[in-house]
Order: structure tokens, then C-alpha cells, then sequence
């Protein structure tokens, strides 16, 4: 046991020094150019405390992009992950760096030693990631995971965990209905212990020992698990008690949500008003069919409207009056439908959805309600979703994947509403930038049908 702490600690430790590291020389390049060029600009030069202030400022947001983005997370994620994600944690930083640069100007000051240091920092930080990735790789070893089932869906799962074998190493996969003699004899075999879809009496035993023995534990929650989750604890008494609301947002929170909701859409709807335009134009230009495409979504408690879309396919596209699931190379989806649908910008109408309060920013994606009576069959759980008005975005589209099963993809929006805070939400919205660019979340294979995401999205 002393041996996997130690190693457990070497892997944090070695984590650290790295990214502190990075971090040090980003910030190297951008004090330099600060000093050497940007502060003969200002017009009351900085000193000392001038630079540590500024230099204070940049180094706190790109750690906060880093830990939202995960660039920073060198050798718990693919090298390829950190990379693509210290990409924006990287131009983000620098945006900001330049913003402060202009206020302290007065003016727009040259970007190019700006735009020269952002290449260097991105071609020394990716031969830095590459590097130490790798070598995180063959310093340590994949944990080797016991992992303990019930249930049919134990192979789904397994192939998850295949596609992390850096990480991960399933030495042996067993029942928890074996005898509790024998399941503890399997447990003290190894150190981490995976515990998938397990009764939750079954499951609170297992735990137990698990802990008691000092285990790393990884455990499928249950849907009361992720709403306890959220919990307030409470000491009216002598012992704990955990208080859950039945509407999980405090009233405050709700208006804080709004206010930000109504000043961001607008906001964005000026910003975007141009791009609107010239979409608005070329889809009519097309086929002189509509510009936009409704349809009937739900919203909190429930209650239907009409979500707003650019229209992204050929008129009538569902003329047997059904939904048909677009696939990959639809021959529906027209060109500029096929262009916009990529951009996200057929999106950018449900700015006005979210004005009319039928939406927020962040939130579980709106469904149909025929789906949401669907689901309900078989997951009644379905309907807490609409404790809190739809989103845009959400948790279940950026955690999970477009084939991610509706059950899990529930999980994640319940998390969301049962965790919420307004720093949530921020962190969210910042990572809905990063989430735009990876081709899974805009496309996904034919035939698979979700819930709360890409499925409704991509129908007409």
C-alpha cells in the first residue's frame, strides 16, 4: 500500500512540476514583451509592482482556462487532448493579456509581438506536452482495475475504459453477486476497484470495505447519488442531515440566471446580427424556401414552444411528417445548410428563444415532447430535467459523446442542475468554445438515437 501512495503522490507531484514549468516559460515570453515593447507604450510606464499585478492577472486566468479547458492536465489525458486544449487556453490568455495591454495604452498597440509570442509559446508547449506526455506514459504504468459489475451493460463499459488503456488496465472484471468472502479476496488484490452499476445495497458494502482497505474507488453513481450530490448540509439537530429543495435553483440564483441570460443574448445577437443577415440572405437565396425552421420543444415545468433554428435542409424534409435522424452526408441537408450546421451558426437563433424566456444559456437540451414521453417508459427519472428552463448548451453536450446512452446523458444533466452556480455556468459557456471546434460534437453516425442532445438537433 505505501508503494501505490508513493507512486500515486510521484504521479501528482510530477504533474505539477510540469505544468508549473509550462506555465513559467508562457509567462516568461509574455513578461518580455510587456517590459521590452508594450510598457514604452503606456502612458505612465509600469514598475515593479505594475508588472507583478499584470503578470498576477495572466497567470490567474490561464490557470483558470487550463483547469476548465484541461491544457494543463499533462499526462492524465491524451497528448493530442492536452495540446488541442492548451491551444485555447493559450489564445484566450493572450486575448485577454492584449485587452489589458489597450486599456493601459489607450489605444490598439501592435498585435504582431503579441502574435510572435503566442506562436513561440505554442510550439515550445507542444513539444513540451508531447514530450512529457510520452514520457508520463512509460514512467507510469496504467492502473491495474478490478473492476466489479452487475447488470447487462458491463461491455459497453468496457470498451470505454479500452479506449483509455494509458490510463486504465481492467486486470479482471467479476460479479458482485460472488460470495462476500470471495469478493474480498479479489478486492485486496489490487488497489483500485471500479464499481459498475452495482444495487445500491449491494454497492454500499463493497464501498465500505473498499474504503476501510484505503482503495482508489470509482463508482457508477445512481441517480439519488448525483441529487444528494447536490445537497445542503443542515444542524438543526445533533447529527447531519442533508436538505435537498425541490426546486433546485434558490430564488436569487434564478434571477441572477435570467439577468445574465437577457444581457448575454443581447449582447451576442448585436455582435452576431451581421452573420445572421448574410445566413438569412443565402438560404432564401438558395431555394427561396423559409429562413427559419420551428419546432415544438419543452421547456421548464414542462411547458412547450417553438424552438428557432436557421433552416439547414431542403423544404419538407420530413414530409411523411416523421423524424427522420439526419445522417452523415444527408442528401436533405442543402450546402449552406451543411456549411452553417458545421459553424453551429444555424444555432444563433435561439438567442431569441432565450430573450422570450423559453431558454437559458446552459441547460439540459430541449426535447420533444413525444421523446420526453418516450423516455419517461422506461426512465421516469426523465421528466426532473425540466426543473430548470432548456439550454443551448449543457453538461450532457460537452462531457458527454453524440452516442452516449440517454440513461448517462441524464446523469450529466442532472449534475448540472443539482450543482449549479453561476461559476458553473461561466466555466460551461467557456467550454462551449472548445466544444464548437471537435467534429464529434457536430456530427455523429448514423443510426444512433440519444436523448438530450445531437438527435433533435439534427432533424427537420
Amino acid at each position: 500500500m505505501r508503494n501505490f501512495k508513493s507512486s500515486d503522490a510521484l504521479r501528482r507531484l510530477y504533474m505539477l512540476v510540469v505544468c508549473a514549468v509550462m506555465i513559467l516559460f508562457n509567462s516568461g515570453m509574455i513578461l518580455y514583451v510587456l517590459n521590452r515593447i508594450y510598457n514604452l507604450e503606456f502612458r505612465t510606464q509600469l514598475y515593479l509592482r505594475g508588472h507583478i499585478f499584470v503578470m498576477a492577472l495572466y497567470i490567474g486566468v490561464f490557470l483558470f482556462l487550463g483547469q476548465v479547458f484541461g491544457g494543463l492536465l499533462v499526462g492524465l489525458r491524451k497528448v493530442g487532448e492536452v495540446m488541442f486544449s492548451f491551444l485555447f487556453t493559450a489564445v484566450l490568455t493572450d486575448i485577454f493579456f492584449y485587452f489589458i495591454v489597450m486599456l493601459l495604452s489607450y489605444k490598439f498597440p501592435d498585435i504582431r509581438p503579441l502574435i510572435l509570442v503566442f506562436i513561440l509559446q505554442i510550439i515550445l508547449s507542444f513539444l513540451w506536452i508531447s514530450f512529457f506526455g510520452s514520457l508520463y506514459s512509460m514512467k507510469f504504468r496504467p492502473y491495474d482495475v478490478l473492476l466489479i459489475y452487475n447488470g447487462d451493460s458491463v461491455e459497453d463499459f468496457k470498451k470505454k475504459l479500452r479506449e483509455r488503456q494509458d490510463q486504465f488496465n481492467v486486470s479482471e472484471v467479476i460479479s458482485s453477486d460472488l460470495p462476500e468472502e470471495e469478493l474480498k479476496s479479489h478486492i485486496d488484490r489490487y488497489n483500485t476497484v471500479m464499481l459498475w452499476d452495482i444495487p445500491a445495497g449491494d454497492r454500499n458494502d463493497i464501498f465500505k470495505y473498499c474504503y476501510e482497505e484505503s482503495k482508489r474507488i470509482y463508482s457508477m453513481p445512481k441517480i439519488t447519488d448525483i441529487i444528494l450530490n447536490g445537497s445542503s448540509q443542515v444542524h438543526f439537530f445533533d447529527t447531519p442531515l442533508l436538505l435537498t429543495e425541490g426546486n433546485p435553483l434558490e430564488y436569487e440564483e434564478r434571477i441572477i440566471k435570467r439577468l445574465v441570460d437577457i444581457i448575454l443574448s443581447l449582447v451576442l445577437i448585436v455582435v452576431t446580427s451581421p452573420i445572421m443577415l448574410l445566413t438569412a440572405i443565402a438560404i432564401k437565396l438558395y431555394d427561396r424556401g423559409p429562413v427559419f425552421y420551428m419546432q415544438e420543444r419543452c421547456t421548464k415545468n414542462n411547458r412547450r414552444f417553438k424552438i428557432i433554428k436557421f433552416r439547414s435542409m431542403i423544404v419538407n424534409a420530413e414530409s411523411k411528417g416523421v423524424a427522420v435522424l439526419a445522417k452523415e452526408n444527408d442528401p436533405r441537408i442543402t450546402p449552406i445548410g451543411r456549411f452553417i450546421r458545421k459553424c453551429r451558426i444555424d444555432e444563433l437563433p435561439q438567442l431569441f428563444n432565450v430573450i422570450k424566456g423559453d431558454m437559458s444559456f446552459v441547460g439540459p437540451r430541449p426535447e420533444r415532447p413525444e421523446f420526453i414521453e418516450k423516455f419517461k417508459e422506461t426512465m421516469p427519472e426523465f421528466a426532473y430535467r425540466t426543473k430548470v428552463r432548456a439550454g443551448i448548451t449543457g453538461f450532457a453536450q460537452l462531457y458527454g459523446k453524440y452516442n452516449t446512452p440517454p440513461y448517462d446523458k441524464l446523469k450529466f444533466d442532472l449534475y448540472y442542475i443539482e450543482s449549479y452556480s453561476i461559476w458553473l455556468d461561466i466555466k460551461l459557456m467557456i467550454l462551449t468554445l472548445k466544444i464548437l471546434f471537435t467534429k464529434e460534437s457536430t456530427e455523429g453516425a448514423a443510426g444512433d438515437v440519444t436523448a438530450g442532445s445531437s438527435e433533435n438537433d439534427k432533424k427537420e
